[in-house]
């Protein structure tokens, strides 16, 4: 079922699309070649300030914020579905939507220099990081709750692949702000945790598609005469 690939969708896509808008800028020498994930060189919001890789940043992410939302939306139905105990899937709608929102922002004022639009860059970009984290990690504990209680090995597997994607950015990020404090120059490292972690953000969502596929994941549009399917 097509709609079931939408978390691999939603995990490829920015990745495939930054990687490309990075490419851009490099060979139109706006940005610096390096590998971003080792040598950290660059951000990845410099990927969406710079032409014509700014384009194409803006034509992925920003449908990105909209396929989030649906996703989101999905993961609460879908775990209500399978879990119908669990008080989890409204956490999970509302953190991730915040985290959808707070991206449209972080893209909307990208590459914006007045100190107001910058201030909304930042707040968006940190809500969005935030705000998708703690919607992964909830998702993950409930999934890992209900995995443990029906015993289903398969799906005790992908929740704990889950719950290490949702802890590693968190470590990064406790890390970031220790290098922060004791490096007088700490743009690098926290360029190279800041790919790292999004990278990690965006596996989780090919680790939700499994689990989709896994526990035969489906939707069913009705009307007062059949189902469709």
């Amino acid at each position: 079922m097509l709609i079931r690939a939408l978390p691999l969708l939603a995990g490829i896509a920015p990745v495939a699309g930054i990687t490309l808008a990075y490419w851009l800028g490099v060979n139109n020498d706006v940005l610096p070649s390096c590998n971003p994930y080792v040598d950290g060189c660059t951000s990845i919001s410099a990927t969406g300030r710079y032409m014509p890789g700014s384009l194409l940043f803006r034509a992925v992410m920003l449908p990105q914020s909209i396929l989030l939302i649906v996703v989101w939306y999905l993961s609460a139905r879908w775990l209500r579905a399978i879990a119908p105990t669990s008080k989890a899937a409204g956490a999970v709608m509302l953190f991730g939507l915040v985290g959808a929102l707070c991206l449209v922002f972080y893209v909307t004022f990208l590459g914006t220099k007045a100190p107001f639009y910058e201030f909304m860059r930042r707040f968006g970009i940190y809500l969005y990081f935030l705000g998708t984290a703690t919607a992964q990690l909830t998702l993950a504990i409930a999934l890992w709750g209900h995995a443990r209680r029906s015993a289903i090995p398969s799906l005790k597997r992908i929740a704990g692949a889950m719950l290490w994607l949702c802890a590693l950015p968190f470590v990064l990020g406790v890390l970031n702000m220790v290098l922060k404090a004791v490096l007088d120059d700490a743009d690098t490292a926290e360029n190279r945790i800041e790919w790292i972690s999004a990278l990690l953000m965006q596996g989780y969502f090919v680790v939700l598609y499994l689990a989709w596929r896994d526990t035969g994941f489906s939707v069913e549009v009705r009307t007062n005469q059949s189902p469709i399917r």
